[in-house]
């Protein structure tokens, strides 16, 4: 597609396409195809992050979405999985988050969800394309769209956010701090932890519109680490930007990611019968989360990397739990997509039942080391690496020499002009002089 990626319309705030005329005519292309398909007047849900071009791009939104017809119901800042759940609870026709995730400030983008919660389907992120090449024709005036702000849009959420969790639920004596990356989660994450019985210690929840997920939250848990073992805290929890990804800290600083959490779910979800099925993760997930769950006889797939595959691989087998090493968790019986704090509250919930320590919860998954270069490429990455005989013999060469005990995958970026070369195995030394032999073999083969 020309505009909609894997997650939606994303850039550069001021630079094609995240304009203020691009994102008013978005609105507006949006708003009519889906009024067409609509029986009656329809309603969208708008919620951003905490980025200053939130403002801007919410008015455009909001005047393109009134002049196809379309109203609107305005939460302002909100995790993007909570507009996710309010667009099928105030049965809207389509939510829409403003939001670069774990992008800094000056990035910003369109994310939108099916009435049912869900990421909009391929045929209807055409059809908007398609759309977009027409003029701009607004309906008369009895037929604009109004506008709405939902004011207790925090306050469902955070009821939303703490029923995910078996009732009777306590986390009294256990100390939590809680970064929320100067994003979405400000005023929805310390309470959720808080009115549950925790102690809660907030870091990074002061947004400015310039600060989000500046050197915090879950894309930079340095501080988050510093800070649990600095206040004696049982462990940390830090969201990024718009609040879909999580990565945890262990009491004694380490980081527990993506895939540990994964392991660490699915292990207390075997014990008590509440599994169904197997987990996904994708190409990047470590080799030691597959290795563990051979172990314990849990089926494990791979999807290709984004949160939007790990779905449709789940929604394909009936399952339910799965995700990516960054945080990107999904528990479909819980939610309708990726949510931190639900998927925090998880975790929360095996630690305060099992009365183990998070680093204790994880130590049954051993993680192999890991060594990824990018090597820039001229031309299209995706066609370099695909059927080319040296590169494959080169791949071949270095799964022999890790024996079964390792990975090895060359990925195109969806976002640069490089190749990814990942090498996971249990020696270090090993994997990087592989690394190193299968970035050359890449840019051999770039120069022919």
């Amino acid at each position: 597609m020309k505009y909609f990626g894997t997650d939606g319309i994303r850039g550069r705030v001021g630079e094609p396409p995240i304009t203020v005329d691009f994102i008013l005519k978005l609105g507006w292309a949006a708003g009519s195809v889906l009024a067409e398909r609509s029986d009656d007047h329809p309603s969208v849900v708008i919620g951003k992050d905490t980025r200053i071009s939130g403002y801007l791009f919410e008015s455009a939104l909001e005047a393109g979405f009134s002049a196809a017809g379309v109203d609107v119901r305005l939460l302002g800042p909100m995790p993007t999985p909570a507009v996710a759940h309010l667009t099928r609870s105030l049965g809207a026709v389509a939510g829409v988050v403003i939001s670069a995730s774990h992008n800094p400030y000056e990035d910003n983008g369109i994310k939108f969800f099916s009435g049912q919660g869900e990421k909009l389907d391929d045929d209807l992120q055409a059809a908007i394309e398609q759309r977009l090449e027409l003029p701009l024709a607004q309906v008369s005036p009895h037929r604009l769209g109004k506008a709405v702000r939902i004011d207790d849009a925090i306050g469902r959420y955070i009821e939303y956010c703490k029923a995910t969790v078996p009732y009777g639920t306590r986390f009294e004596g256990l100390k939590i701090v809680v970064d929320c990356a100067n994003g979405a989660t400000y005023r929805i994450a310390p309470p959720v932890f808080r009115e549950l019985g925790a102690e809660v210690v907030p870091i990074h929840h002061s947004p400015d519109g310039l600060n989000i997920n500046a050197d915090c939250g879950s894309t930079y848990p340095q501080d988050l680490a510093r800070t649990v073992v600095a206040k004696k805290a049982d462990l940390g929890v830090a969201f990024d930007g718009d609040g879909d990804r999580v990565v945890l800290v262990d009491h004694t600083g380490q980081l527990i990611d993506g895939d540990q959490i994964l392991f660490v779910l699915a292990n207390a979800r075997q014990a008590n019968g509440g599994l169904s099925g197997g987990v996904v993760g994708t190409v990047m997930s470590n080799f030691g989360l597959e290795e563990a769950f051979r172990g314990m006889g849990v089926p494990f797939e791979r999807s290709q990397v984004g949160d939007r595959y790990v779905h449709e691989r789940l929604r394909d087998r009936g399952w339910v739990l799965g995700g990516e090493a960054s945080g990107h968790i999904l528990c479909l019986d819980r939610a309708t997509t990726g949510c931190g704090i639900v998927s925090a509250l998880q975790v929360l919930e095996v630690v305060a039942r099992t009365r183990q320590s998070l680093a204790a919860l994880a130590a049954g998954m051993k993680k192999y080391p890991q060594v990824m270069i990018n090597v820039p490429v001229v031309g299209n990455a995706r066609d370099l690496i695909s059927d080319n005989p040296v590169l494959d013999k080169a791949v071949h060469e270095a799964e022999v020499a890790l024996n079964g005990f390792g990975r090895v995958i060359l990925r195109p970026s969806g976002t640069e002009p490089v190749v990814r070369v990942t090498v996971e195995g249990a020696e270090n030394e090993l994997i990087t002089r592989l690394a190193d032999e299968l970035a050359g073999a890449v840019t051999r083969a770039m120069k022919g």
